[in-house]
C-alpha cells in the first residue's frame, strides 16, 4: 500500500511539474527588488501572504528564460497546492519525478524554486542535500520570518541569504496600474495625488487593487482568518483563538501610540475574558513572525532600556488595518504614520538589525533612525500642517529629537504640503508622502 501510494503521489507531481512547463509565461509587474541569479546561495524569500512572493519567483523565472535557461530545467513546486500533501519523506518523490521526466538534463543545471516550503516539516535538510550534492540554483519562499531565517541559519550555514518582500509600495503601486510617476507633468501629478490617497485607504496587496469596495474588503478579510487560522492557530498550537483574535484587534486599535501586554492583559481581565499574561507575549512575538504588523521601541543608546520600553505597533497593511477597524476608513492620520514606517522598515532596517526607534523623553517624535552608532535623522509625521496649533504641536516634538541627538536638520512627512521652516537654528523641510513614497533611495541628510 505505502509504495502504491508513493508511486500515485510521484504521478501527481509530475503533472504539477508538467503543467507548469506547458503554461504560458505569466505577466508580471516589475518589483523594485530583483532576486539576484549568480549567488550560489540559497535565495530565501519570506513575507506576509499574498504579498507577491510567487510573482516575484515568475518574474526570475522569465528573466532566466529569456537569458537562455530552458523552462524544462526549472523546477517550480507550490506547497500549498492541495494535491501534494508531502511529508518529509515525499520529498525526494520530487527530484525522482522531475528526472524521470527529464532523464538528460544535468542536475547543476536544474533551477528549483519552491514556494511556501515550510508547509513541510524537515524541509531545510531537504534543501541542504539539493544544495550539497544537486545544484546550487535553488530559491525559496515562505510566510514566517523566525521559521525561515532561523532553520536556514542553523542547517545551512551561511549558505542562504534572505529577501522581504512586502505588498507593492506606492511607486510598484502606480507601476501596476500603469500611471506614469513624473510628477512634474501637471496631468501626472493629480492623477499621483489621486491615486495616493487610494493607497493610503486600501493599502497595497496585489488582489486587491481595482477591485470594487465590497470585494476588496472580503479578500482583505480572507487573508486575515488565513493567517489567523493557518499561519497562527495551526503552526503555533494556539488554542485561546478568542483571545488571539482580540488582541490582533487591540494592536490594530492602538497602531501608532506606545502600549503595553500588561495594559491588554488589565483591559482583557476587566472584560471577564480570561488570559495569560505570557501567552499574550507569545503572540505578540508570533504576529510579527507572520509579518501581520512589526513593533518599534523608544530610543536609548543602552539596548536593555530599549527592550524594556513601551512598543508602538505597526501594520503590513492600510487596506489590512482598515478592514479590522473601520474608524480609521479616513484617519489618515494613523494610515500615513502607518505607511511611512513600512517606507522606513523596507528601506531602513533589516531582518537582523532594527534601526527605527520613536523618542519620548519629554515630547514625542514619531520615528528616530539610528544608523552606525548615532542618530542620523528625526521624523514627524503629520497629514495637514496647515493649521498653526498642528505645526507648532509637530514641531515641538520634532526639535526636542533634534536637540537631544544633536541634529541640524529634521523632517515633517505631510500627505501634501513642501515647505521649509527656519527655527532655532534648526532647518526644518517639510516633505509631501507621496513625492517621498516615489523616491525609494531618498537619503534624510544632516
Amino acid at each position: 500500500m505505502k509504495e502504491y501510494s508513493a508511486m500515485d503521489l510521484k504521478t501527481t507531481i509530475k503533472e504539477v511539474i508538467s503543467v507548469f512547463h506547458k503554461a504560458p509565461k505569466v505577466k508580471c509587474t516589475t518589483r523594485n527588488m530583483q532576486l539576484p541569479v549568480d549567488l550560489k546561495k540559497v535565495i530565501a524569500v519570506i513575507g506576509v501572504r499574498r504579498c507577491g512572493k510567487t510573482y516575484l519567483l515568475f518574474d526570475t523565472i522569465n528573466r532566466l528564460i529569456k537569458n537562455g535557461v530552458a523552462k524544462s530545467q526549472i523546477l517550480y513546486i507550490n506547497f500549498e497546492d492541495e494535491r501534494l500533501s508531502l511529508k518529509q519523506h515525499d520529498l525526494d518523490l520530487v527530484l525522482q519525478a522531475y528526472r524521470e521526466l527529464y532523464p538528460t538534463v544535468q542536475d547543476k543545471d536544474i533551477w528549483f524554486f519552491f514556494d511556501e516550503i515550510q508547509n513541510v516539516e524537515g524541509w531545510e535538510k531537504f534543501v541542504r542535500r539539493i544544495y550539497d550534492t544537486i545544484s546550487a540554483n535553488i530559491i525559496i519562499t515562505g510566510s514566517n520570518s523566525a521559521f525561515l531565517s532561523t532553520d536556514i541559519a542553523t542547517t545551512l550555514r551561511g549558505r542562504s541569504i534572505n529577501f522581504e518582500v512586502y505588498p507593492f509600495s506606492f511607486d510598484e503601486y502606480l507601476r501596476h496600474i500603469k500611471i506614469d510617476t513624473n510628477i512634474y507633468i501637471p496631468q501626472n501629478k493629480a492623477m499621483i495625488i489621486n491615486k495616493y490617497y487610494d493607497f493610503l485607504l486600501y493599502g497595497g496587496f496585489p488582489e486587491t487593487i481595482d477591485v470594487n469596495k465590497r470585494l476588496r474588503n472580503e479578500i482583505l478579510q480572507n487573508y486575515f482568518y488565513v493567517m489567523l487560522y493557518k499561519d497562527l492557530i495551526e503552526r503555533y498550537k494556539i488554542t485561546s483563538t478568542q483571545i488571539l483574535k482580540h488582541y490582533i484587534e487591540k494592536i490594530a486599535e492602538n497602531i501608532t501610540k506606545p502600549f503595553s501586554v500588561n495594559k491588554i492583559y488589565n483591559n482583557f481581565r476587566s472584560q471577564g475574558l480570561k488570559a495569560d499574561k505570557n501567552i499574550l507575549y507569545e503572540i505578540n512575538t508570533y504576529v510579527e513572525n507572520i509579518y501581520l504588523a512589526f513593533s518599534i521601541t523608544k530610543f536609548d543608546y543602552s539596548l536593555s532600556k530599549r527592550n524594556a520600553s513601551l512598543k508602538k505597533m505597526y501594520f503590513i497593511d492600510n487596506g489590512l488595518l482598515n478592514t479590522l477597524t473601520m474608524g480609521f476608513s479616513k484617519n489618515y492620520g494613523k494610515l500615513l504614520e502607518n505607511a511611512v514606517f513600512l517606507y522606513l522598515r523596507q528601506n531602513y532596517n533589516s531582518m537582523y538589525e532594527n534601526k527605527i526607534f520613536y523618542h519620548k523623553p519629554k515630547q514625542e517624535c514619531d520615528f528616530i533612525i539610528y544608523e552606525n552608532r548615532k542618530v542620523t535623522t528625526a521624523l514627524q509625521v503629520s497629514h495637514n500642517v496647515e493649521e498653526k496649533t498642528t505645526l507648532d504641536r509637530e514641531l515641538k516634538g520634532l526639535k526636542d529629537a533634534m536637540k537631544e541627538y544633536k541634529l541640524h536638520k529634521g523632517f515633517i512627512i505631510s500627505s501634501e504640503q513642501e515647505f521649509t521652516i527656519n527655527d532655532e537654528g534648526f532647518v526644518i523641510e517639510v516633505i509631501p508622502a507621496y513625492r517621498l513614497f516615489l523616491n525609494r533611495n531618498y537619503r534624510f541628510n544632516n
